[in-house]
């Protein structure tokens, strides 16, 4: 296995809208299978060579360049030989503005030929012929900046954008009934305006958003998972690894294997065996 990854920043003016840009380059000589499991924002992956993608919401498929929404389940890719193009971590939000005022359903992943857009279908031919990676950035950069920055662009209605931002901020950990009261909404027209214009129901986000919360600390350390779980406003280890099986398909411990294959002969320390 050969890699490059090559992560660039987004320009001041986008950083509202997109988390990151990232470009990559690799060469797999035998099958490499990974696991993807529910995000706090959507992807836009401008690739060269297809992947296969399989899972619970998407069956199989192949696919170069597609946009994944929000999903509340897992997806597994996998690629033999060459890999190339760049990823762009984006708000739900500017997801709905760059798509002309529509939301993915959750756990869809259409390819960028079926999305009725020729331009931005056009963009990874356009990257394969730049050739620095911050050329590619720009030209990025410029198709977001002319979606998401037009005075006309379609934005997802203030109490949406602001139901969303505190659910991002809190990790998941506000109550919908909450944020019904604090946008000056029903609880049943927050729920259908903000699963129209996100792709999930607020209920579902918060419980995406606290798992990713608990899968960014447990694939990036070794803390013990009962301490991962309070902080994450689980009940107790049980109720994390029940989540961890339900949203990513594997149990905490076998999640952290996959971060960190080195790690897996070590001795677990109190509490990080995930056998729950």
């Amino acid at each position: 296995m050969s890699a490059e990854y090559v992560p660039g920043r987004p320009p001041a003016a986008l950083r509202a809208h997109v988390l990151r840009y990232l470009g990559y380059r690799e060469h797999a000589a035998a099958p490499l299978r990974r696991r993807q499991p529910p995000s706090a924002g959507t992807a836009l992956i401008l690739g060269l060579h297809p992947l296969t993608l399989s899972g619970p919401a998407v069956g199989t498929a192949a696919a170069a360049a597609f946009v994944g929404g929000l999903s509340d389940t897992w997806v597994l890719t996998e690629f033999t030989g060459p890999q190339a193009g760049v990823q762009v971590d984006l708000t739900p939000a500017a997801t709905y503005t760059l798509l002309g005022g529509r939301a993915l359903p959750g756990g869809t992943v259409p390819r960028l030929d079926e999305l009725d857009d020729p331009v931005l279908a056009a963009l990874p031919a356009r990257l394969a012929a730049e050739p620095t990676w911050d050329g590619r950035f720009d030209l990025v950069s410029g198709l977001l900046a002319d979606r998401l920055l037009d005075d006309r662009a379609r934005l997802p209605a203030p109490e949406v954008r602001y139901a969303w931002g505190r659910l991002s901020a809190t990790a998941g950990r506000v109550g919908v009934a909450e944020l019904a009261a604090e946008t000056g909404w029903s609880r049943r027209h927050l729920q259908s305006r903000f699963r129209t214009q996100v792709g999930l129901a607020p209920g579902t986000v918060r419980r995406v958003l606290r798992f990713a919360r608990a899968a960014e600390l447990v694939g990036g350390g070794r803390d013990p998972l009962a301490l991962v779980a309070a902080e994450c406003g689980y009940a107790d280890q049980p109720h994390l690894s029940r989540e961890f099986r339900a949203l990513a398909g594997i149990s905490p411990a076998a999640f952290r294997a996959e971060q960190f294959p080195f790690l897996h002969d070590a001795p677990p320390r109190p509490g990080q065996d995930g056998s729950s």
